[in-house]
């Protein structure tokens, strides 16, 4: 539905759409997401990303990288980015821009870190998404260096047709598309739309998508193809590694833990960027200060935050758990930031739930820790009181009081600005 057309619905209706603020005289387009807005000037900008930060260093050839074959030079991409490749989801729709590319035989590979998401077709272009701390996505797209011409890293606009709508809250974010496709990789059905986060149904994701190390999980739209059909939709078995060589890509695998971090981290990703965006709105409409229904909006903002740092909402794990890929565990493991008794935020449960700890190791993120002073103030202390041992708040009762206390240690300890941390 075209945003003009959903506006007006929601205000006939008396509905806040997405909670946004709503100006009267912008009855076109959800203010905040605006994107030419003075306070936000998207497109004129230097975005500060990483990747931006190295993208010189890249196209002059002083970033030095393997150019003897495809697969070598994205491994030494991986490696100059500190993307590890076992963070690897293969993807086989043909939901990017380089869809003529993409299909069961040739899958498109999802390689990441907090703040660099590095897409990778066989034969094709290398796509990147990387994190503004203010402005969120920034997309660049460029080819692999043949016969020694040099790449050019386009700043992509055609990306946001689909990175900057109702799938990351209308600002620029992280699209995970879950899908029927068929035997070409052509989306027959969707899933999950609109919807970004740890809190969606395993049986709602992966369509389209390899999953390994998932044997124990309960149904979902991973690892088929599907054909319509006078009975209805119906759905064949595609196991990874059937239709295309595993050799052609850095690992064998596509874990089912990469795709939960993967989501995770999307889901935040288009969280903490939307606030970016309506904070500025707002301050702009109020030349400076919040306007009194502008605070209840950025009080909204604050619960929704805080339930999200602290997993509120995740979706169980299959009887069982799951595994997750040794590598993966180990390189995930290796940069975590550990109070004075051992404990991370980075440590795995994989039992029930997916963290030991259970608040977001993205908190230390520059995307969450270039939030307004006084907005993270107010996050930090929303998420004090939920994890206060007395009086229990009930709106966070999935957390026993052990894990309340191991969280308030890692946070006193390793959060800057966590109140009455060191």
């Amino acid at each position: 539905m075209p945003k003009g057309l959903r506006l007006l619905f929601c205000l006939v209706l008396g509905f806040a759409p997405g909670s946004a603020m709503l100006v009267a005289e912008e009855t076109d387009a959800l203010a905040y997401a605006d994107l030419e807005r003075p306070e936000h000037d998207y497109w004129n900008r230097t975005p500060k990303d990483p990747f931006t930060r190295i993208k010189d260093d890249l196209e002059s050839g002083r970033l030095a990288l393997d150019e003897t074959s495809e697969k070598a030079y994205l491994v030494s991409l991986l490696k100059a980015l500190k993307i590890p490749a076992s963070t690897q989801t293969l993807v086989y729709s043909t939901t990017s821009l380089q869809l003529r590319l993409i299909s069961p035989r040739s899958p498109r590979a999802i390689y990441f870190n907090e703040e660099i998401y590095l897409g990778y077709v066989p034969g094709g272009k290398i796509e990147i998404v990387s994190i503004d701390p203010e402005l969120g996505a920034i997309f660049y797209i460029f080819d692999i260096p043949k016969a020694g011409v040099r790449p050019v890293a386009e700043r992509s606009q055609r990306c946001m047709n689909c990175h900057s709508d109702e799938d990351t809250r209308e600002v620029p974010g992280i699209v995970i598309k879950s899908v029927v496709p068929g035997p070409s990789g052509g989306s027959l059905e969707s899933y999950r739309r609109g919807l970004t986060g740890h809190e969606i149904p395993l049986s709602d994701r992966f369509g389209g998508w390899h999953v390994t190390g998932g044997d124990n999980l309960d149904k979902h739209w991973g690892n088929l193809t599907g054909r319509l059909s006078p009975e209805g939709m119906q759905t064949t078995p595609l196991p990874p590694g059937t239709q295309f060589d595993w050799s052609i890509f850095p690992v064998a695998t596509s874990d089912v833990l990469a795709h939960l971090l993967h989501e995770h981290q999307a889901g935040f990703v288009n969280r903490v960027v939307e606030t970016h965006y309506r904070l500025r709105t707002a301050l702009a409409n109020g030349k400076g200060r919040l306007l009194e229904a502008d605070r209840a909006d950025m009080e909204r903002q604050v619960g929704e935050l805080t339930r999200y740092l602290l997993f509120a909402d995740e979706a169980p794990l299959p009887e069982g758990g799951i595994t997750g890929d040794p590598q993966l565990k180990e390189e995930f493991l290796s940069v975590r930031r550990t109070a004075a008794n051992g404990e991370s935020l980075r440590d795995f449960d994989l039992k029930s739930h997916l963290f030991r700890n259970r608040c977001s190791y993205m908190i230390y993120t520059p995307l969450f820790q270039s939030l307004p002073e006084g907005f993270r103030r107010r996050v930090y202390d929303r998420m004090s009181r939920a994890l206060a041992a007395s009086p229990a708040d009930a709106e966070f009762a999935h957390l026993r009081p052990d894990e309340k206390a191991r969280l308030r240690g890692i946070l006193a300890e390793t959060v800057p600005g966590w109140p009455g941390g060191s």
